[in-house]
């Protein structure tokens, strides 16, 4: 499967690296070795970014979250030094759809880039099958605009959040657990922590209003309603 793909890297070895086997693989590649570069660029005539922690005009989980502010959902593979498992956190919780720490072998990025194209993939075959807007009472989700009203107030969500209701909101009344919640949101099976669970049902309370995300103790949550 080939695909376009922005390269944020400001090593010009591995940049250049990265390009001549990209396009070797089939994909047609665009490298920009800073933000200013990337900017420069429409996003969204890119199937997937792979994007460098630092950079030396800034740093690419700024530019990760400033990308998914404006809307774009396209995959995003951050390439970074940092080990740390809280840095982990941060750039999936920033938006990121995968992780891979330098060095790495370059078969293994290419590896990740098959599963995340794979993935978009599959998640536009079903987009089309499913409903375009969700309305539950107050509560309204429109898929296609990525947009969240309630009460015929537009609120300001996160990537995450959006898709942590969407999950809840497709099963009505049905409880989730932490652990499928995070396999189904973020796509991460062994994810640090199910702490940030909490931490996303206590955002999305804020937003909305506290009774909407039921707790269900011993298992998870579960986005109460009553169509009666």
């Amino acid at each position: 499967m080939s695909a376009k793909i922005l390269v944020v890297e400001d090593d010009e070895n591995l940049g250049a690296t990265l390009k001549s086997f990209l396009r070797d693989e089939g994909h047609n590649v665009e490298l920009a070795p800073n933000l200013s570069r990337a900017r420069e660029n429409n996003l969204g005539d890119f199937e997937l970014v792979i994007l460098d922690w630092m950079l030396p005009d800034g740093q690419g989980i700024d530019f990760l979250r400033e990308i998914r502010a404006a809307g774009h959902t396209g995959p995003v593979i951050m390439l970074t030094a940092r080990t740390e498992v809280i840095d982990k956190v941060v750039g999936l919780e920033s938006g990121a759809d995968d992780y891979l720490t330098k060095p790495f072998e370059p078969r293994e990025l290419a590896a990740r880039i098959r599963v995340q194209l794979r993935h978009q993939s599959e998640k536009g075959e079903s987009q089309q099958s499913v409903q375009e807007v969700i309305t539950l009472g107050d509560l309204k989700i429109d898929m296609g605009r990525r947009e969240i009203t309630f009460k015929g107030e537009l609120k300001e969500f996160t990537k995450m959040e959006f898709d942590f209701l969407v999950l809840l909101a497709e099963s009505p009344n049905r409880a989730f657990s932490r652990e499928e919640i995070l396999n189904k949101v973020w796509g991460y099976e062994n994810y640090p922590s199910t702490r940030t669970v909490d931490t996303h049902v206590l955002q999305i309370r804020q937003k909305l209003y506290d009774e909407l995300i039921e707790t269900v103790r011993g298992v998870g949550y579960r986005l109460r309603f009553n169509d009666a």
